[in-house]
């Protein structure tokens, strides 16, 4: 990785050696080491923005875009930052200065849309999203428009989106819980249950698919557990959402017997299952 920049220290070292025979063209040294020094920037900015807290790479690219306000690269890189960062309506204000240069992209018109829903400007978003060309097809943009029409509820449109978003993506683990919650929040719990159990599958780690999994099971009367891997903990705790499931469907026993599973099969004082129990037997008693 660092060969390139061993070979410009190189060309710089001859032109150094060379001044024994004729005079140094320091231009020629300049813009060498400007080549050196666009190098190094551009691994350090990408490793604040991989690896760095978030508040110390805001301070980052604030200080550098400040010296250089015409690198663009700053730019992306501050309205970046502040989306890690949580600082949203900041970003969304820094994403459309991105966008505002000549040589910003689709991609950046997509950031911003990303930025405007996460500061819950959604009207706004839908529009810069419509602004982008229907040939610039990427896996962030099928996702949010998915979302979006989700929130209008255009479902028809909202389920062609997630399915190019799906296509789209080597990792479609969590498009597909979000895929599967727009089919449960419509009542569509078999199909939602079928998207979560293939999210699982693709990770196996995804807790929220796992619970969101329950929940479309018990909302179906179905109050056992699926065959998955989970840990002890969150055996517990889906014992309890699917305890509380039960009783939203007015199965209140058997919400309380899972209640009571979850409370043994929890490593610790499961305090949460402990409080929905209790309230379920002092209601029974009043």
């Amino acid at each position: 990785m660092r060969h390139p920049i061993l070979g410009l220290l190189c060309v710089a070292g001859v032109i150094g050696l060379s001044a024994c025979d004729r005079s140094i063209d320091k231009d020629a040294v300049d813009r060498e080491f400007a080549g050196v020094n666009a190098l190094e920037g551009a691994g350090l900015s990408e490793l604040m923005l991989t690896a760095a807290d978030p508040a110390e790479a805001v301070t980052y690219f604030q200080r550098s875009a400040a010296e250089q306000p015409e690198r663009l690269d700053f730019m992306r890189g501050l309205a970046a930052s502040l989306v890690k960062a949580r600082r949203n309506s900041e970003a969304a204000i820094a994403w459309a200065k991105v966008v505002e240069h000549p040589d910003s992209t689709s991609d950046d018109r997509v950031e911003l849309a990303d930025a405007l829903i996460r500061n819950n400007d959604w009207a706004r978003a839908e529009q810069v999203l419509d602004a982008i060309p229907p040939t610039h097809e990427t896996f962030k943009r099928y996702r949010l428009e998915a979302m979006i029409a989700d929130g209008n509820q255009e479902w028809q449109k909202a389920d062609s989106f997630y399915e190019v978003a799906v296509g789209l993506t080597n990792t479609p683990a969590t498009i597909l819980n979000n895929w599967g919650f727009s089919k449960l929040s419509r009542g569509d719990h078999t199909e939602a249950e079928q998207l979560f159990t293939d999210a699982i599958r693709q990770d196996p780690s995804l807790f929220t698919a796992k619970n969101n999994l329950v929940l479309a099971r018990g909302a179906q009367g179905n109050y056992t557990l699926p065959v998955m891997t989970m840990t002890q903990i969150e055996r517990a705790e889906l014992l309890q959402t699917l305890g509380l499931a039960a009783v939203k469907r007015g199965d209140v026993e058997i919400g309380k017997g899972l209640l009571r599973d979850a409370l043994e099969t929890h490593p610790q004082h499961f305090e949460a299952a402990a409080r929905s129990l209790e309230a379920l037997d002092g209601s029974v008693t009043n």
